[in-house]
């Protein structure tokens, strides 16, 4: 497949394209080794991005036990989960174009694949892969995740429970960005799929002014999946997480790319990029199926 017309455009202009070029095979046609079907097997925690009904583009977050990603063909992962109830991507509609990030936080490990929603149901998303490719370990903050146990309260909330719907930041919203350290990035091409990525940096490396929120774009694997669908299409998602208290902070919208105009030194941003995003509708609530492992997390809990 090779990259997109965005894709170059940024490499060029980042003068990067000679080495993005010899990555380009990264992107060929996916197909699920023994021991890239392994690493999903393991892993607990996923994040998926799509549409909902209107066209708005959102990153949601998926949980289970070991196993609950699971590669069925040479081309095909199945996650049985779904999103929650309250979550805006709850009755995601299988044939679109949907993308997934599979990651263990503590061994700081991430694949991303991007394919076509083949089936979907409250318990199960099927994904035919187009693309399947591992990351670095830059960024990625180490902590310990476990599936949501419904015996100590992680169980997801009934529709509209505690679950808050705008189309601007509040104060608890600025908040939880501005003490994150995480964040996963939805874009998309629409000819080419979509994409969703880990961002990571210090506790407050996204910045909010004036409602909208930007952040540095770190140096990274010279690819530019999502520089380079923003370039072609602004559509964007973000998702936030306050994994201590299992909050989830959804936002839909547009981003892009501002060059030569780099945060202040605290940001350390060594690229002179930044992205620039606009929210224009958000879900926020207790709508993570994970929960934190802390020192002092009881021992019952771990099962």
């Amino acid at each position: 497949m090779g990259f997109h017309t965005g894709e170059l455009a940024v490499q060029r202009r980042a003068g990067v394209a000679q080495e993005a070029s010899r990555l380009s095979p990264m992107l060929d046609p996916a197909r699920f080794s023994a021991g890239f079907a392994g690493f999903l097997a393991q892993r607990t925690f996923v994040v998926v991005a799509g549409t909902d009904d209107q066209d708005r583009l959102w990153a949601s977050p998926l949980a289970g036990p070991p196993g609950f990603v699971q590669v069925t063909s040479a081309t095909q992962v199945t996650v049985h989960a779904g999103p929650a109830a309250g979550d805006p991507l709850h009755d995601i509609r299988a044939g679109q174009q949907i993308a997934m990030t599979a990651i263990e936080f503590a061994a700081r490990r991430r694949v991303r694949i991007n394919g076509t929603l083949s089936h979907a149901d409250a318990d199960t998303l099927s994904i035919e892969a187009e693309q399947a490719y591992g990351n670095c370990p830059q960024y990625i903050t180490p902590r310990l995740l476990a599936p949501a146990d419904p015996a100590t309260g992680g169980e997801h909330p009934g529709p509209g429970g505690d679950i808050r719907r705008d189309t601007a930041l509040s104060a608890q919203d600025v908040a939880l960005i501005s003490a994150s350290d995480t964040f996963f990035l939805g874009t998309r091409h629409r000819q080419r799929g979509v994409d969703v990525s880990h961002r990571g940096g210090p506790a407050g490396f996204v910045r909010v002014e004036e409602g909208s929120l930007w952040w540095p774009d770190y140096p990274g694997n010279n690819l530019f999946n999502s520089l380079g669908n923003l370039a072609v299409d602004p559509a964007a998602a973000l998702l936030f997480f306050d994994f201590a208290a299992g909050l989830t902070l959804q936002l839909s919208g547009t981003a892009e790319t501002l060059w030569g105009q780099a945060g202040p030194a605290d940001t350390e941003a060594e690229t002179g990029r930044i992205v620039r995003f606009t929210p224009q509708h958000l879900v926020t609530g207790p709508l993570l199926p994970a929960r934190l492992i802390t020192p002092d997390t009881p021992e019952r809990t771990l099962s």
